[in-house]
């Protein structure tokens, strides 16, 4: 068994004949039996780094093993090893839930006695058996979504990329493949997760790594990346922008890392929570700048996001 699930050093893929640079010499491991999350903005190179693992595209230089073997040179062993769901259903709408999986146990070269087994006791697991016999058009956009992971498990992989997962889902379809992934993980398959949700994150993912045009720009836990930013978040809101940008100003140096400003509010890590929200009141008030209100929070993945990229994940557009 490999010491690793996913290996990568140096992994480099460019486009248009070497001007785009969409990975940039990333490296990484990923330990077996747990959620490993990849975050970054649309055009961080998230994408692109699944479709090298799981074979779709090539290097343009380094290499990457995945369960132990060369995605260029062992890439059919690669692609018996994975499964592999992305960010919209792949599943055919024509065929019922049940034909869908069983499609893809023989696309994979599976013993159909085996293959109707897995597919009734998969749709079993994902709460689709009642639907089993239903055209997937029929289904919710959380079903389909059920059944696209289903099918990314039909061959049983000790690994899974999952590209963005619930992207587009209700919050309820949501928390319920949350809670199917975790159950996964507690029977030993490894996840590799990328996703633009915070949240997801922070709840799914034991190690993560944030990328930013290509490159790694922070690595490590939930609460590690958090503590970059310092014990407390100081959110001062204004009442107008202008304000809001004086005031960023005037409270330079209170916190433990620049303010970030969003339209009439700013953030501001701090490490003395009371006491920097006092000094920052104090300095606006001598300055004779109006605050609207304040309050003080645990930082979040989202404020580490912010802090690292210079934008919440949700505001990127591709």
């Amino acid at each position: 068994m490999a010491e690793w699930a996913v290996e990568t050093e140096g992994l480099v893929r460019t486009f248009r004949d070497g001007e785009v640079r969409a990975l940039d010499g990333v490296s990484l491991r990923v330990p077996v039996g747990q959620v490993f999350g990849l975050l970054g903005p649309n055009g961080s190179g998230k994408t692109t780094m699944v479709r090298i693992l799981s074979t779709i595209l090539r290097p343009s230089e380094g290499s990457a093993r995945v369960n132990g073997f060369d995605v260029v040179h062992q890439s059919g062993d690669v692609r018996r090893s994975i499964g592999l769901a992305g960010q919209y259903a792949t599943v055919d709408e024509n065929l019922t839930g049940f034909e869908n999986l069983r499609m893809i146990g023989r696309l994979n070269h599976l013993e159909r006695a085996y293959v109707d087994r897995r597919a009734r006791q998969l749709l079993e697991d994902f709460g689709l058996a009642d639907a089993a016999n239903r055209t997937s058009k029929t289904y919710s956009g959380g079903m389909r979504r059920r059944l696209d992971l289903a099918a990314a498990l039909v061959a049983n992989p000790p690994l899974l990329f999952l590209d963005e997962p619930t992207t587009g889902l209700d919050p309820q379809s949501r928390q319920d493949l949350w809670a199917i992934i975790e159950g996964l993980v507690e029977r030993g398959v490894t996840v590799l997760l990328t996703t633009q949700y915070l949240e997801e994150a922070d709840r799914l993912a034991r190690q993560l790594v944030v990328l930013d045009r290509g490159r790694v720009i922070a690595e490590g836990t939930s609460a590690q990346l958090k503590e970059r930013l310092g014990a407390t978040v100081l959110t001062l809101s204004f009442h107008s922008v202008e304000d809001a940008h004086r005031g960023a100003e005037i409270v330079r140096g209170v916190g433990s890392a620049e303010a970030t400003i969003e339209g009439t509010v700013i953030d501001v890590p701090v490490d003395g929570g009371p006491a920097a929200a006092a000094e920052a009141l104090r300095r606006l008030d001598a300055a004779g700048v109006q605050v609207a209100g304040l309050t003080l929070r645990e930082p979040s993945l989202d404020d580490v996001f912010l802090h690292l990229t210079g934008h919440r994940a949700e505001e990127v557009t591709a």
